[in-house]
């Protein structure tokens, strides 16, 4: 689950109710099968239509409001980008009692990014270069800017600040707190320039899909726009390894204050995610918020 704040309220939904929406809406793949996918994601739910298809509704009203957006600019973003992205096919209206828009999107094949998965971590870091490098030549102009649509994306820091001080506070002894505090307040101190780029927002593993090791296709753009692009640096420290940490700064040509804003995205998500998981007793999940803690915190260490 992501922590972005205050939990939505989230919806339930099952197959009948996708069926329906999509036999009432779009007639024409009324006789399609549907069936839910395995990893179905927390902002939205996600279902297979037919082998070529899929149907993402969003489960949250503030997870609704990425819907026309991702319409209005996932066709102009795709054009100008190195790998697949989401191709919008159709937006559902509320029905069946279903409350929100929806989208019927083309289905993007590939695994996503995980340790099993990462058979040649240099190739994929210069793949996520890459495509950071293309997003960041896009023009910005009546790109969306940071707001409740992405969670502040794109924004200050500082909209995040009570997250980490409760984390913090939560996980005293089982981090070096007064190290991750002073991390914090660095990349809280840390100077963005004011420059407009678009940025991605969430480059989770979950969203980056692999083929054979590599890249293959980029998803879930909701929480895009335009503003200040460190929050996409925070997959250095959450997907990456540390050659591929290095190889992302030297070629996207990283200034000490972005690098410190980027660590400071992938930090406080990090140890809410671990105070969480420690809460849960999820040790799987905890120990690997635990492992890119750790990673933040030796960079920290090791540019001060």
């Amino acid at each position: 689950m992501p922590d972005r704040g205050p939990v939505p309220r989230r919806l339930s939904l099952d197959v009948d109710t996708v069926r329906d929406l999509v036999a009432d809406q779009f007639p024409h793949w009324a006789d399609l099968p549907v069936s839910p996918v395995p990893t179905p994601g927390w902002d939205n739910f996600t279902f297979r239509l037919a082998d070529d298809m899929l149907v993402r509704l969003p489960s949250a009203a503030e997870y609704a409001l990425a819907v026309e957006k991702e319409h209005r600019w996932l066709p102009e973003l795709a054009e100008q980008l190195p790998v697949p992205t989401p191709e919008p096919l159709a937006q559902g209206m509320p029905g069946a009692g279903y409350p929100f828009r929806w989208s019927v999107y083309r289905w993007l094949p590939g695994e996503p990014a995980a340790p099993s998965t990462l058979t040649d971590p240099m190739g994929f870091a210069e793949d996520v270069t890459d495509f950071l490098l293309a997003m960041r030549g896009i023009d910005p102009t009546g790109g969306p800017q940071p707001g409740v649509h992405n969670w502040f994306r794109g924004g200050t820091l500082r909209t995040f600040d009570a997250t980490a001080r409760d984390a913090l506070a939560r996980l005293d002894g089982q981090v070096e707190v007064r190290l991750a505090a002073a991390a914090w307040d660095d990349s809280l101190e840390a100077r963005w320039d004011g420059v407009d780029t678009w940025f991605h927002g969430d480059l989770a593993a979950g969203n980056l899909l692999l083929d054979r090791g590599r890249l293959a296709a980029v998803i879930d753009f909701g929480t895009c726009g335009v503003g200040d692009p460190s929050c996409d640096l925070a997959v250095a420290w959450t997907v990456l390894d540390l050659p591929g940490r290095r190889l992302l700064r030297e070629r996207l040509g990283i200034d000490a204050s972005t690098w410190a804003r980027g660590r400071g995205w992938a930090l406080w998500k990090t140890l809410s995610n671990l105070a969480n998981d420690l809460e849960d007793e999820d040790e799987h999940s905890a120990g690997q918020s635990r492992r890119i803690v750790d990673a933040i915190l030796d960079d920290f260490s090791t540019s001060t």
